[in-house]
């Protein structure tokens, strides 16, 4: 595997690439690796003949009140594992070569970035947007892969791909969970253990309500969201920031006629902000 820390060397070997007619996949990531990060690296080193996975802490997709700072770094385990995943170029550069003085420009999908998450981190999906239009111009790949647990994220970056024709293709992967159904982040490493023996009932009200709601388009859906809301608010370790059924292509609140229903939600545990979600069909 290949490292590059700056745009001459990214741009050097994806010539090489280009000039050997290779395929080339995307895996943008802001490292600390886990298992969903690998699995995303694995799938494009199986499907393309180059995959390129792109470490960098993104900092403008950070409110002044996050936890940039703290966001974990392990750049050496992370190369290891990357290789280890068939990654051919790691691509590391610093805020200075993404951002250099006298940046200015900045990308907005409008209606889906004010929305869920976005409510509560003005400005995060435009950093997100930014940063990713920037690695798809740079990398210029045939795919690009991520996965669903920030499905918001991957929806906003279907859009902005759709809205600006750009000829990369958006695979888009299922969360990968832990045993107990906790979807992976880099963020839960931030758990104490009693917060950990907590994080798992997130996924559980979401299948509550998938099963309440999956093939029952007579069940209404406010009242379902309504009774999980409590259910997890009666929780010590949990602070529910929001817990939504909306439809999965404009995020609109979800209709009562709405044949697939994405249900997300946002919550603190402790310090830590975790997100999920399930997608449901409503007609079976």
């Amino acid at each position: 595997m290949k490292i590059a820390s700056d745009v001459a060397g990214l741009r050097a070997a994806l010539k090489r690439y280009r000039a050997e007619g290779k395929s080339v996949g995307l895996v943008p990531t802001m490292g600390a690796f886990h298992a969903g990060h690998l699995a995303l690296m694995r799938t494009s080193a199986q499907e393309m003949d180059r995959t390129v996975t792109s470490l960098f802490v993104n900092p403008i997709q950070f409110g002044p009140a996050e936890d940039l700072a703290r966001y974990p770094r392990c750049p050496e385990s992370d190369a290891r594992q990357a290789a280890e995943a068939g990654v051919d170029l790691l691509f590391t550069p610093g805020a200075a070569e993404m951002y250099p003085p006298g940046f200015r420009s900045r990308v907005e999908v409008a209606g889906l970035s004010d929305r869920l998450c976005g409510i509560y981190r003005p400005g995060h999906f435009s950093g997100v947007a930014t940063v990713v239009l920037k690695l798809l111009n740079l990398v210029q790949p045939d795919r690009a892969y991520f996965g669903w647990k920030d499905a918001q994220q991957l929806l906003i970056i279907k859009r902005l791909v759709r809205d600006l024709n750009l000829p990369v293709e958006i695979v888009g992967m299922a969360t990968v969970r832990e045993k107990d159904g906790l979807a992976l982040s880099s963020r839960n490493r931030y758990l104490e253990p009693a917060e950990r023996r907590a994080a798992p009932r997130l996924y559980q009200v979401l299948r509550e309500i998938a099963d309440r709601l999956a093939g029952h388009p007579e069940t209404a859906i406010e009242p379902v969201l309504a009774g999980a809301r409590r259910r997890l608010e009666k929780s010590a370790l949990i602070r529910l920031q929001y817990l939504e059924a909306v439809d999965p292509e404009t995020l609109d609140p979800a209709g009562e006629e709405s044949r697939e229903v994405l249900v997300a939600l946002a919550a603190w545990i402790g310090s830590t902000r975790l997100i999920d979600n399930i997608m449901v069909s409503r007609h079976g």
